[in-house]
């Protein structure tokens, strides 16, 4: 199901805009604690081209730079949670949460595992990879893949993409080493490709295949049951397909 899981047509939902932005406000605001320059914090920087993308307001993403470098009263004060266990018939889960409310959010996590199975601190993380993560897509047909990722410096690349609109426009999806994200964005334009987002995440190492219908669409109501919670950033799960 690739390195992180989307929910399923999250791309025609009435309130999917305003939901990103949230999300994407809340990474501004933490990126920005590094600092407001985005030519000084490449952090900032890619994140604020994931914003531009999605056509986020201009105020609304001036502010939360402003809110997360602390130039405004009431700050951003928010911590960065992971959360690891299983959704049903053992599917490996890690929830990544930016929350100002540690108690709030660990009361919804609990409550929404109740139908999996929420574990201890590196329960499931063992069989994740904490990479980098680049979709990017082709300004040409031209444009090769392999060839790309070999001369930008990327470990690994994926075919296919994690959202309807690049799944269109052909888009891979790159993986690099940790510390090797911001380079191999900077490359990958000289190589034919255009960035659409890069992050740092969590790529399953042995996949879960589940082949029945009616336990997939468990898993599925699980997952966008936890994606639904306004705290939770990603969800990474190792399912196959």
């Amino acid at each position: 199901m690739g390195a992180q899981w989307k929910a399923r047509h999250k791309e025609v939902a009435a309130n999917a805009k305003g939901k990103i932005f949230g999300k994407l406000a809340k990474e501004i605001m933490v990126a920005a604690k590094g600092g407001a320059d985005p030519s000084a914090n490449s952090r900032l920087r890619l994140v604020i081209e994931q914003a531009k993308k999605v056509s986020m307001p201009k105020e609304t993403l001036d502010r939360a730079i402003k809110k997360g470098a602390g130039q405004l009263d009431g700050g951003a004060h928010l911590e960065r949670l992971v959360y690891e266990g299983f959704a049903p018939h053992r599917v490996p889960v890690i929830v990544e949460c930016l929350s100002d409310n540690i108690n709030r959010t660990k009361s919804s996590m609990n409550v929404l595992f109740r139908k999996g199975q929420l574990g201890a601190e590196g329960s499931v993380s063992w069989d994740f990879s904490y990479v980098g993560m680049i979709e990017a897509t082709p300004n040409s047909k031209d444009a090769d893949a392999e060839v790309a990722a070999i001369e930008a410096g990327a470990q690994d690349l994926e075919s296919g993409a994690q959202d309807l609109e690049s799944a269109e426009e052909g888009a891979t999806l790159f993986i690099t080493d940790v510390t090797d994200l911001d380079a191999v964005c900077k490359a990958l334009p000289a190589q034919g490709f255009t960035v659409t987002s890069a992050q740092l995440g969590y790529r399953p190492k042995n996949p879960v295949t589940i082949s029945n219908e009616t336990e997939l669409e468990e898993v599925q109501t699980f997952l966008e049951a936890i994606d639904e919670d306004d705290d939770v950033q990603n969800v990474y799960v190792g399912l196959a397909g």
